[in-house]
């Protein structure tokens, strides 16, 4: 189980861990910023079209040999980043790393709920342990190490995954398949429900602004690798803390839609500053640490409603909502260079800001559809405990199901 959340911990310092040392490599490669963003693109858009085949595959040969696939997969191509000598090369490897880490972050809580000996509940925490400490030590790991060369942070990520690869191999008992063989086509066929395709919108175009602000916001901020790793640590802890906390708090007492609403009207109120206050460094960094708290928030809460209002089976949910949303993502830092080629440095956060506010829109056509679920919500705990567990990954497999159903049963 501890092996399992270490792997975890290192799996989440991806998303942050290239942020510090962007310019570095737009420098020393001699890249442009919109050439150096495709390290999110290619990334991401592997990454959400694998979770497409992610439970097709672990339904068929096991969790953890699934889990060590992805482990193993990452290990091989963050090691190759580091040994590549062109940003081309760069991009086509963290592409590959894409594909381990979709692997990997879909079977990983399930694998720890099967291996936790204190309950449901205690590897749920374990395992948003994992998820914040990951996205908050990324960039300052990708700082500190990206301040000796820019090769560091994927010599280390490497280096960390091996020792969790290898921890994995001979600590985790071996986890039978899923009794139910996933198809490939279920995913999709999933967006044909309304309450569905709305939330994943949603998730795309909030997405757009927040990669749009990950990807280019370190650019202008003029700081070395160190620093920018100190800013996105501190983004980082943000995110974690209303991860955990906040976004509980404001759901139990505004609802998920009003929560939603707000969050994601900040956000898009921060980016806007970050667009039109671009040059002026302290307002930057400001704005994009306190985003942190807004990104906590959404990610927690657009997820969880995505569980509470889908008609279709929560691995298959989850896979549609995160090949959906990375794939806003992934294309969000691409189209964000084109506009800087094109126009200036301000444009892609205005872009982003409007994308949001657009989600917001979006989001409200459903605002009927969100205001049972949450109805069913306060009426039985369990619901509350499902909408946790599926969480930032695509796609438990039904060992989540078996331990909920035990807890039920013996359940005073």
């Amino acid at each position: 189980m501890y092996a399992v959340a270490f792997a975890c911990v290192v799996s989440f310092m991806g998303i942050g861990l290239v942020d510090p040392i962007l310019p570095a490599l737009s420098s020393q490669l001699h890249a442009s910023p919109s050439q150096v963003s495709l390290l999110f693109t290619s990334y991401l858009v592997v990454t959400a079209i694998a979770m497409l085949g992610v439970n097709w595959v672990s339904s068929r040969i096991g969790p953890k040999r699934t889990l060590i696939t992805g482990l193993a997969v990452i290990v091989v191509f963050s090691a190759l980043a580091g040994l590549s000598g062109s940003i081309g090369g760069i991009v086509g490897f963290r592409a590959g790393w894409g594909l381990g880490n979709a692997l990997f972050i879909a079977t990983s809580l399930a694998v720890i709920v099967a291996s936790a000996t204190g309950g449901f509940a205690g590897a749920i925490v374990l395992y948003e342990a994992a998820l914040g400490l990951g996205i908050a030590a990324g960039p300052l790991i990708g700082g500190l190490l990206g301040d000796i060369s820019w090769r560091g942070p994927f010599f280390g990520v490497a280096a960390l995954m091996a020792i969790a690869l290898i921890a994995t191999v001979t600590l985790l008992d071996r986890t039978p398949p899923p009794p139910r063989r996933i198809s490939l086509a279920e995913p999709l066929l999933a967006l044909r429900h309304r309450s569905l395709l709305t939330m994943c919108v949603t998730a795309l175009l909030y997405n757009w602004g927040f990669f749009t602000m990950l990807g280019y916001a370190p650019y202008p901020m003029e700081l070395s690798a160190i620093q920018l790793g100190f800013v996105f640590f501190g983004w980082g802890l943000l995110v974690a803390v209303f991860s955990i906390t906040g976004a509980p708090r404001l759901q139990a007492r505004f609802g998920t839609a009003p929560s939603l609403y707000g969050a994601l009207g900040a956000f898009a109120v921060l980016l806007l500053l970050i667009g039109l206050f671009t040059d002026v460094r302290w307002a930057l960094i400001v704005c994009v640490v306190l985003s942190g708290a807004m990104v906590g928030i959404n990610n927690t809460l657009t997820t969880q409603a995505v569980m509470l209002v889908s008609p279709v089976e929560r691995p298959i949910a989850s896979a549609t909502y995160g090949f959906v949303r990375f794939i806003g993502g992934g294309l969000a830092p691409f189209v964000a260079g084109k506009m800087v080629d094109r126009w200036n440095i301000h444009v892609p956060f205005v872009a982003g800001a409007v994308a949001v506010l657009l989600g917001v829109l979006v989001l409200a056509t459903s605002h009927r559809t969100l205001t049972e679920a949450d109805r069913r919500l306060a009426s039985g705990a369990p619901a509350a405990v499902e909408g946790e567990v599926a969480d930032e990954f695509g796609g438990a497999p039904d060992a989540i199901d078996a331990e909920l159903q035990h807890e039920r049963a013996t359940r005073p």
